[in-house]
């Protein structure tokens, strides 16, 4: 599963070949996030209120780049990494 980015601690995460809805994996420590790209949304999981505010924020910065990434994973190839929260 490869890593697109990080930031605070945060692993952003997609498979190849995963199931839809389009979605990504972020990992704190213990907590995972399964986020849905689009709409976006928490689709499972838990984590600090403050990672989930992070993860969403910066999803919406990056939707496209992400639903760009989600179509790479789908077909097999490297997904492209995409610029941390700062």
């Amino acid at each position: 599963m490869p890593v697109i980015s990080q930031f605070y601690g945060i692993l952003i995460r997609m498979f190849y070949n995963d199931h839809v809805p389009p979605h990504f994996h972020a990992v704190y420590g213990e907590y995972e996030l399964i986020v849905g790209i689009s709409p976006i949304t928490i689709l499972e999981g838990k984590a600090p209120n403050r990672v989930k505010s992070m993860v969403l924020e910066w999803t919406a910065l990056h939707q496209e780049e992400l639903s760009e990434n989600w179509n790479c994973c789908r077909q097999g190839e490297s997904p492209s990494p995409i610029d941390p929260l700062e």
